[in-house]
């Protein structure tokens, strides 16, 4: 008995469900920058686009008194599926959580220059999964496609010491498993 076509269309939607919250995309690791790509024997596991604000605060510069910079404090972004549905959130530590509680928080390896304007490109070695869920078995994670997020352009001074600025930001974040 051949099955019908509604049949096929909840077995698609049960196993389009089963994959978890986040979207699965395909990444071509081969086109990225060396540095950023993940190492090999990485399952790409899901996707999701981080959408937030980048917080910075003029400070005196560490190695050079009388001089000032900008400096990253940190992110807060929300963490979008493909179809838009909220699926967790990015913060600092640095941390991603999904709505299902589950988390890991990780170390940056390396970075890659982005357009102008926008932050780099990033690869992070992740800690164990802290909860059970979509972030289980998660060790890597790719900070790609990035628009925005740069150091403010304004003057940052003995005057604005100490003055916090967020900036918008948008990233693709990959995670994958070993």
């Amino acid at each position: 008995m051949k099955p019908s076509l509604a049949t096929i269309g909840v077995v698609a939607l049960l196993s389009a469900c089963s994959m978890g919250p986040m979207t699965m995309n395909k990444v071509d690791n081969a086109a990225l920058p060396e540095a950023v790509r993940v190492p090999a024997g990485q399952t790409l596991r899901m996707v999701a686009t981080g959408v937030g604000e980048i917080t910075y605060e003029c400070r005196e510069k560490a190695a050079a008194a009388g001089q000032y910079e900008w400096a990253f404090v940190a992110p807060v972004a929300a963490l979008h599926a493909g179809d838009k549905r909220n699926v967790g959130k990015y913060y600092a530590g640095p941390t991603w959580e999904a709505a299902d509680g589950s988390k890991v928080t990780g170390k940056q390896v390396a970075v890659s220059p982005a357009a102008p304007g926008n932050i780099p490109l990033q690869l992070v070695k992740t800690d164990p999964a802290m909860g059970s869920g979509a972030m289980t078995g998660v060790t890597y994670i790719q900070r790609l496609n990035t628009k925005g997020g740069v150091a403010p352009s304004m003057a940052c001074d003995a005057a604005s010491k100490g003055k916090r600025q967020q900036v918008a930001y948008e990233a693709d974040y990959a995670f994958y498993g070993g």
